[in-house]
C-alpha cells in the first residue's frame, strides 16, 4: 500500500480491532465535541461522529485514508453514555435487563487531495444485543468482576459481559466491540487498499 493509512481515534479497543487486519496504519487523536444535538436520533449521531472524525483528520494529512467511526448504544432511542462509576453502571444494566439494545457503529472512509477535493463514504452496521433478565446479584457480580465502566452500555462483549446476554444479533460482531470489521475491509478493498 503506498498511501499511508490513519485511524480517527485514541481508542485502545478501536487500534487493537484494526491491527487484527494485518495492513500498517497510524492512529491519531480526532479532538471533536461528541455530545448529542437537541432531538438527534442515536443512528444520526453516530453518522455525524464518524464523519466529523475522519474529516478533522483528513484535512490535516493529504492523499491519507482517513478512517473515522463512532458507536452509539440505544435502547428506545434513547442514548446509552459511558458510565464512568460504578453506580451509573448499575443503573444502566437495571434498564437494559430484558430489553433489546442496539448498538450501531458509523464508520467514515476519506481522503483530502492536494487540489483540496475531499472523498468521502459513509456506512452504518447495527448489532442488536438482547439481553437476558438480571438480578441485582447478577449486576453486582458482574459490574466488581469486569469494571466496564468506560463502555456505553456497562459491558464488555469481548469478556464476561457476553454472559449478560440472551441472544446477539449481528453481520459483524466487531460492531459490537466499536469497529466493524468486515464492513471496514470492505470500504478500503472498494478503494483499491489491498488487505
Amino acid at each position: 500500500m503506498s498511501e499511508q493509512l490513519i485511524l480517527a481515534s485514541s481508542s485502545s479497543y478501536k487500534k487493537s480491532l484494526f491491527e487484527r487486519l494485518g495492513i500498517e496504519f497510524k492512529a491519531l487523536s480526532a479532538d471533536i465535541d461528541e455530545s448529542p444535538l437537541a432531538s438527534e436520533l442515536p443512528i444520526e449521531l453516530v453518522k455525524r461522529l464518524s464523519e466529523q472524525k475522519a474529516l478533522a483528520i483528513t484535512t490535516l494529512n493529504i492523499d491519507s485514508w482517513v478512517i473515522g467511526a463512532d458507536q452509539v448504544g440505544s435502547v428506545e432511542n434513547k442514548i446509552l453514555e459511558k458510565p464512568g462509576n460504578y453506580e451509573k453502571a448499575y443503573q444502566q444494566l437495571q434498564f437494559q435487563s430484558g430489553k433489546s439494545v442496539y448498538f450501531h457503529c458509523g464508520v467514515t472512509l476519506a481522503k483530502q487531495s492536494s487540489n483540496g477535493t475531499i472523498t468521502k463514504i459513509t456506512e452504518m452496521s447495527t448489532t442488536e444485543v438482547i439481553f437476558r433478565q438480571l438480578s441485582d446479584t447478577d449486576i453486582k457480580a458482574y459490574l466488581e468482576k469486569e469494571q466496564p465502566y468506560d463502555c456505553a452500555g456497562s459491558f464488555k462483549s469481548e469478556g464476561l459481559g457476553i454472559s449478560l446476554f440472551d441472544q446477539i444479533k449481528s453481520n459483524d460482531p466487531t460492531c459490537l466491540i466499536g469497529l466493524p470489521l468486515i464492513l471496514v475491509r470492505k470500504m478500503l478493498c472498494n478503494q483499491a487498499i489491498t488487505i
